[in-house]
Parts: structure tokens; sequence; C-alpha cells
């Protein structure tokens, strides 16, 4: 009764099952016992789960052939002891209760010790994989270059990195901090559990827990943007119209979002009001600015918001700070311009594009300005319009109309045959050539920087890439995403060999 005592005990300070612990005990002695009678023997261990008697018993297998001295026996050996034998059963002998020495009894509490923590590691790490984006509230045991240790309640230990926290954030031990779970790994010395207090997901638990509208889903989170310790800015949306979830989330007087920044340490949050109007919702983001004017490229997932002269340092803010939250916040590439500015890239791209349908379609100043003027940007889409709709143009009818897109096929078939003569001097492969996003001009760009093959091109880094083709071709997040998907088929041969590899295994 001693013994299930202890098992008890240890199974309430552990929060572990008394079973894992009795269990842990049953190998300690089975060890003990096959150190005495020899490791070859199958010697099992039984703890009576009622009374905590112990029983040690050696088990032989009935065999035909025997191929194990120790752990076998022929049917006829065994029916000399046991009539009833039969082959596949076990003749079970009970041994002696074993006289543990001081070094079996050490073994023996090294093993219960070690299956005990195995069992407490493997319980620490079920009941907090699940917790992964949910807050947790700990006292700090040590810090160590910046690393901080929390003890999570005495269920389990928790990392802060220095990363992870806020700059100039002085935590000492045994103070309470707060933080968000943002992973949970299990690991060979037990399962290691990741705090952040530095993340978005941490300000939004924050807004939840002190906003009672966010909490019962009166008011929505919709993105969340951090410089941490410096500013943030987080977009909320309310379900019912009567409801200012701004004024909701900063509270009587300022109650609610103080909360907040004292426990960031001071950091300024902007609260944003999100709008299913995007524009709107840009212009919102880049509070406390005024904007002009949006302009939405959505192909390139780019913005170019227009603000007057004496707001453009407001806008972009302390080292790009501003405009930098407002592009996490919208998910969109932003770029900050003048109206002066804004003006001169426009007459730009007037002129650029008027030159390109005077060369092309060799037509008069007048005509390229009226073509760009209604919104035409290249060759192909004069091709794709229909002619009835160019017809429409002021000035225009319907044989000025065919005989532009008569020029424009010219033009194109023109290009293609120099474009092909060129890929033959240059000696450009066919998967460059039908590689989805480059032009013709970039590809050879590329080839005459010595990128030819699609394999060329995926061994390329974004800077390299965005050097070749010149500035202003393309951003450095669409040079990334050109190479990663110029890489993707190295991936699908690798699973392809993978899937080979494993059918002949399997029929070998």
């Amino acid at each position: 009764m001693e013994l299930l005592q202890v098992a008890d005990a240890v199974a309430r300070e552990k929060n572990i099952d008394r079973d894992i612990v009795l269990g842990a005990m049953e190998e300690a002695i089975q060890k003990a016992g096959r150190s005495k009678y020899g490791f070859d023997h199958d010697i099992r261990a039984i703890i009576d789960r009622k009374s905590g008697n112990i029983e040690l018993k050696r088990y032989r297998a009935v065999v035909e052939v025997i191929e194990d001295e120790a752990t076998q026996l022929t049917l006829a050996e065994a029916k000399r002891i046991d009539p009833k034998a039969e082959i596949g059963a076990f003749l079970i002998d009970t041994l002696p209760p074993l006289d543990f020495g001081r070094i079996a009894a050490q073994t023996a509490k090294q093993v219960i010790v070690q299956k005990v923590r195995d069992a407490e590691r493997k319980r620490q790490f079920e009941e907090f994989k699940d917790k992964v984006g949910e807050m947790t509230v700990g006292i700090i045991k040590r810090v160590e270059y910046g690393n901080t240790t929390v003890d999570l309640g005495g269920k389990a230990e928790a990392l802060l990195r220095r990363d992870e926290g806020l700059p100039r954030e002085n935590l000492k031990v045994g103070d309470r901090v707060r933080a968000i779970i943002y992973d949970v790994r299990e690991e060979v010395r037990g399962p290691q559990i990741f705090l952040s207090r530095a993340r978005p997901e941490f300000m939004a638990k924050l807004f939840i827990q002190e906003v009672p509208e966010i909490y019962d889903g009166t008011i929505e989170i919709k993105a969340v943007a951090r410089d941490p310790g410096s500013r943030a800015k987080i977009a909320v949306a309310a379900r019912d119209n009567s409801i200012d979830p701004v004024g909701a989330c900063v509270g009587m007087r300022g109650s609610r979002v103080q909360a907040v920044v004292a426990e960031l340490q001071g950091e300024k949050i902007d609260i944003v009001p999100w709008s299913e109007d995007f524009a709107t919702f840009v212009v919102n983001s880049l509070q406390p600015a005024d904007v002009t004017k949006v302009v939405l490229d959505e192909e390139k997932h780019r913005l170019d918001v227009v603000v007057p002269e004496d707001q453009l340092s407001l806008a972009i803010g302390r080292r790009g700070q501003n405009v930098r939250l407002a592009a996490q916040l919208t998910g969109w590439d932003i770029d900050i311009l003048t109206e002066a500015e804004e003006q001169a890239r426009r007459a730009e791209e007037f002129k650029k594009r008027s030159t390109l349908f005077m060369e092309a379609l060799d037509v008069d100043e007048v005509i390229a300005h009226l073509l760009v003027a209604e919104g035409f940007i290249s060759i192909e889409e004069i091709i794709e319009t229909a002619v009835s709709e160019l017809a429409k143009i002021e000035g225009f009818d319907s044989d000025v109309a065919e005989e532009l897109q008569n020029r424009a096929k010219a033009w194109i078939e023109l290009k293609a045959q120099e474009l092909e003569t060129k890929r033959q001097e240059l000696g450009i492969q066919d998967d460059l050539m039908s590689f989805e996003g480059l032009t013709p001009e970039m590809i050879l760009k590329l080839a005459e920087g010595g990128v030819k093959s699609r394999d060329d091109l995926a061994d390329l880094a974004g800077d390299e890439l965005l050097e070749i083709l010149g500035a202003g071709a393309m951003s450095a997040r669409e040079s990334n995403e050109l190479i990663m998907r110029a890489r993707a088929h190295w991936f699908e041969n690798e699973n392809d060999n993978g899937e080979a590899a494993a059918s002949t295994v399997s029929a070998s």
C-alpha cells in the first residue's frame, strides 16, 4: 500500500496519470530483475493496482524450433512442466521477490524519474499545443542576455526571446508579464513554448481584453500593424452602423486605449476605421496625413498616394514609419507622391505612351494623344479592342479604326520576327520565352545579361533580376515572386523523384 501511496503522491504533484507512474515503477523493477537474472530473459513486473503487491515473472514462449534459449522452449520441455502447454502459448514462472541493493535501487529510481519526466513533458505539450495564439500570464524566472524564461504557473516554462520583446523594456526576475503563445515545439529536452510581446496578434489580444464590444463580436479587428515599442495601427469595423468602432476602442477619456498603451510601454496607437471602399481605407490608414488622391494598380498590388506638399513628411512619417505601417495594414505597396511629382510622372507616362503609338502606328501626335487620353497603354490593347469601339473616339471613323488595327498587327508581327531573330542569335531557350510574367523586352534584356533559360532565371536573386531589367521594371516583391515561380519546377521534380523512389521500394 505504501507503493500505491507514493504513486498517488507523484501523480498529484506532477499532474500526470497514476497508471503512468505505476507503469514506470513496473519498468524499473523489471529492469532490476533482468540485471539479477540475466538481461536475455523476458522478465516482467506486475504491481497490483489495489493491494500494491509486486509480482516478478519470467515468460518463455512455447515454439517448435528454439532460436533463443533464454526466452523459448520446445513443446516437449513445456509439457514436462505443464501438461496443458501448447505451441504459441507462454510458460510463466513466478520468481522470488527482489532484494534491492543500493545500485539496483538507484537504477530503479533513475528509470522512474525519467519515465515520470517524459510523461510530464508529454502532458505539457498536449496541454499547450492547442493554445497557440492565446494570451498567457507568467512570472519571470530568469533573464539571460535579454532572453527571458517565464514560469507559467508551475505548469511549464516558456521562453520570451529578446527579438520578441519590446525594445528598451526592462524585465526583472519576479515581475508578472503578459504575452502571446506563438509557437509550441516538441523537442528532445521537452516541449518548448515561445512567447511574444512584439507581434501584432499580442496587441489585438490586449484590445479584446480591454474592449467588451470586440470581445462579444460587436466590433471586429480587421488588421493590425506594429513597429514594436514605437507605433502601431489597428483597423476596426462595427457590425452595427450605429456603433462608433474608433470611439469604443478609445474609451471614456481614452481609458481603454491608454490601458493597452501602458502594457506596450508607451507605444503610440492609431485606431483606423475600416472601410469596404479600399481607397477610403487607404486614406484612413495614412492618418494623420491628408490625402488628395489614391491610384490603385490591382495587377501589381500597388498604390500611388498623392498628398499636398506640406503633408509629405507627415504621410511618410519618421524614417518612413507611417507609410510602412499603412502598407502592412492594407497589404499593398504604397508610394507617396506630392501633387507636383504626380503631375510630372503623369506627363512622363503620357509622353512615353504617345511616342510608342507614334512610332508603332506611324501616326501623328494628335492621334497618339487621343489614344492615350482614351486610356490605351499598349499596342496589344488596340488589337483587342473592337473596331466599333475605336470608331467612337472623337475624330475617328471605322476606316481609321481598321487602319490603326492593321498597323498595330503589322508592328506586333515585326516585333515577333525581330524577337525570333534575336532569340536565335542569343540562344534563348523555349522555357524562358514562354515563361509567364516576362515581356519580350524583358526577355531580351535577360538574355543580354546571360540569362537564357528558366533555370538561369531561377538561379538569380531578386536584386540581381532588378539590376538586369533596370529601374522601374518591377518592384522588389514582384521580382522575388517571379523567381520563386521560376524555381517551382525544381520542387515538382523532387516530388516526382521521391514518388518514383517510393514506388521502387514498394515494388521491391
